[in-house]
């Protein structure tokens, strides 16, 4: 499906420069930070209308292949106006003042469709804006679009292909098209690897910031649960949700969540040298990630860091009770998010109906989550309880454990594989994976670019314990200036 403004073609409103030119040709867009950006506007080489209408530019060029935008703001080019303003009158409002952002939309937005990518809320918008979008219209963002996502952020069946929703469609990995850019933050994921936004707000249960970011060559943080406030955010369960940034740069991903959180995740420039990295290879599943994982361990080795092979403990356990635990808290929470959106359907078991009745919801594959959901005991229920309980546990543990016996200031992993072909008789083939533990725990995940299988990114994470977002940060940008490891992508309609 085309994004789409009020039913008008994306960017069909975007009017161009009095010149008739662009602000910045596809190159600086790629690689502008948003620092670079600020400065050029502060020396009048740049400002945000300019800026905004490159990239309505470059989503009218591109949109047509990668699908990851489900609606632009038809007010984007007002807001850039009112930033330039500012910035004349000497009011700029911090780093992002101007700066064009993309939200997930399963994010609440008082003027903007939120559908989570689901024709059952198409009905009825929002009243306010979450908490998080408050946030980034007062530090002057421009809120260019919603983004499309895995529906449902990848929680509604067994047997799901990331990147799909009855609303928006397929969306495409920008590296190969015909190949999955992982879910359940894919447009976010694929409009910044694409260079369609500067940055783009996700959101992560497990998983869903950090494969998307790996799997389409981008920056994604996924931040300590609690940083940035859930507010207006359709969820999953409150025990792991978060939303977190992603950017082409670590510095932008940086930049953005100190707005979304309201404290300076922005660190001095640090270095590898003397750190200690625990890491967790993962090795034999995947020949291209372990070439990857190699080099990163050559990396790590160059920068003076000490690499300490490492493997978290209970992985298996923690899956299992997570997910039962998850089933009960998807229920009592979409409940409760469901009853601020009068016009949508009221109940999980609502939605259910509503897919049974629809001509695109079950199409390309069932709703078995929501039904084993539907089925699963009350949030008051003692087995629950101590599923939730365990997972929590040992997913800290899993973490905590291995940070103190060997004194590590991070763990590193393969974020992703190589992207698998889009094909919904099969659904997802993704078997490498780092994210469970940190997103159990509730603690910290950064991926970062770091090689290549072919012609598909490979990311690794950076985790480590609670509140420790500053220093993975400061680790992954680090290792961002050593690697060198992202490069644009090329659009390739299949792997040659």
């Amino acid at each position: 499906m085309a994004a789409s403004v009020a039913g008008s073609p994306v960017g069909a409103n975007a009017a161009p420069a009095p010149d008739g030119s662009v602000a910045m040709s596809s190159n600086e867009l790629d690689t502008a930070t948003i620092p670079d950006l600020q400065a050029r506007m502060a020396h009048g080489a740049l400002t945000a209308v300019r800026l905004t209408e490159a990239y309505l530019g470059r989503i009218r060029a591109l949109e047509p292949k990668v699908h990851s935008i489900l609606f632009l703001d038809p007010t984007a080019l007002g807001q850039a106006r009112a930033s330039d303003q500012r910035r004349r009158g000497g009011h700029v409002l911090g780093p992002l003042d101007g700066i064009p952002v993309l939200l997930k939309d399963n994010i609440d937005t008082r003027d903007r469709p939120t559908t989570a990518g689901s024709r059952a809320l198409l009905s009825a918008q929002p009243r306010q804006d979450a908490e998080l979008v408050r946030r980034l219209r007062q530090a002057g963002a421009v809120i260019l679009g919603k983004t499309n996502l895995s529906e449902w952020a990848n929680f509604r069946s067994t047997r799901s292909t990331s990147g799909w929703s009855g609303v928006g469609g397929q969306t495409n990995n920008p590296y190969v098209l015909d190949r999955n850019p992982c879910g359940s933050s894919s447009g976010s994921a694929a409009a910044i690897a694409a260079s369609l936004a500067q940055v783009a707000i996700g959101t992560e249960t497990d998983g869903s910031i950090v494969c998307p970011g790996g799997q389409n060559g981008i920056v994604g943080i996924k931040p300590t649960l609690g940083v940035v406030s859930g507010d207006g955010i359709v969820p999953i369960s409150h025990f792991q949700d978060t939303a977190g940034p992603f950017g082409r740069h670590v510095v932008d991903a940086a930049i953005t969540l100190s707005v979304l959180a309201g404290k300076d995740y922005v660190a001095p420039r640090t270095s590898l040298r003397g750190k200690r990295i625990g890491v967790w290879a993962m090795a034999g599943v995947d020949a291209g990630v372990d070439k990857v994982m190699q080099d990163t361990v050559a990396t790590l080795r160059t920068a003076g860091a000490t690499v300490v092979d490492v493997a978290p403990a209970n992985q298996d356990t923690i899956g299992t009770d997570e997910f039962a635990a998850l089933l009960t808290e998807f229920k009592h929470d979409v409940n409760g998010y469901l009853a601020t959106r009068p016009g949508v359907p009221q109940t999980l078991a609502d939605l259910i109906t509503f897919n049974q009745h629809d001509p695109v919801e079950l199409s390309k594959f069932g709703q078995e989550i929501f039904e084993q959901a539907q089925a699963a005991p009350p949030v008051t229920d003692p087995t629950y309880r101590q599923q939730r309980a365990t997972a929590t546990d040992l997913a800290r543990h899993s973490i905590d454990d291995l940070i103190a016996a060997d004194h590590l200031d991070a763990i590193v992993a393969p974020t992703n594989g190589p992207a698998w072909v889009t094909d919904y008789p099969t659904g997802d083939v993704d078997l490498i994976g780092s994210s469970t533990p940190a997103a159990v725990a509730g603690y910290p995940d950064i991926t970062v670019p770091a090689g290549f299988a072919g012609p598909l990114p490979i990311g690794v994470s950076f985790m480590a314990g609670k509140n420790s977002d500053a220093r993975l940060i400061a680790l992954a940008s680090a290792f961002e200036r050593v690697s060198h490891a992202r490069q644009a992508p090329t659009f390739l309609p299949t792997e040659p």
